[in-house]
């Protein structure tokens, strides 16, 4: 018999860290009611996440290229807390299909893979969608004043960089510069495994 799981988008990176990620989050969600996730990618991330904290309300979204695939792992998972997904581009003027606010933005292994101009449409647009005290998670690899935190990121990095569309690992003091522009204040760096970092931030001003 055919396991329809077998045939749905999966992402071996996803599957070892959902864990590691949502123990760090889960001091943090419990306070939330809507999580709007930009880049849902495969969708592992938010059935996982969605299934542990059910008193969230998950939305998926990515580029249309990815949508059949979360939409197909979403209807497998049958979960009533996590919403089919639609088109978002951070370049886009208008995120929302109609305006909305959530308590908390999520994105993972997004900011390395967009160019610079996406990175700052991605803070720009935030203000959009959150509302006082709304909470930032990022996931992923960062610079520190300028230094990667490992041999391996900086091999990512010049990998990264090779692909010649603007990719590449980002300072961390750039995206704060970003963040703060944005009216998010750090709460918390987490350091995770892999040499990545879960950053915190809420919405002090609006």
């Amino acid at each position: 018999m055919i396991d329809l799981n077998d045939s749905l988008p999966f992402s071996a990176p996803c599957e070892r860290n959902k864990d590691v990620i949502l123990n760090a989050l889960k001091p943090y969600l419990s306070d939330c009611t809507a999580v709007l996730e930009i880049g849902s990618g495969t969708a592992q991330h938010a059935i996982h996440f969605a299934q542990s904290q059910p008193h969230l309300q998950w939305q998926t979204t990515d580029q249309p290229e990815y949508l059949d695939g979360i939409k197909a792992r979403c209807e497998y998972a049958k979960l009533g807390n996590v919403l089919l997904p639609f088109v978002l581009d951070v370049n886009q003027d208008h995120w929302l299909p109609k305006p909305g606010k959530y308590t908390a933005v999520y994105t993972a292994n997004t900011h390395h893979i967009m160019d610079w101009s996406s990175v700052q449409a991605f803070f720009k647009g935030l203000p959009s969608v959150t509302q006082q005290n709304s909470l930032l998670f990022i996931y992923g690899p960062f610079k520190y004043n300028g230094e990667f935190t490992s041999p391996s990121n900086y091999e990512f990095d010049q990998s990264l960089r090779s692909r010649g569309v603007g990719s590449a690992i980002r300072d961390f003091e750039e995206i704060q510069k970003c963040a703060n522009t944005a009216g998010f204040q750090l709460v918390k760096d987490i350091q995770m495994p892999a040499n990545n970092q879960l950053l915190v931030w809420k919405r002090s001003k609006v």
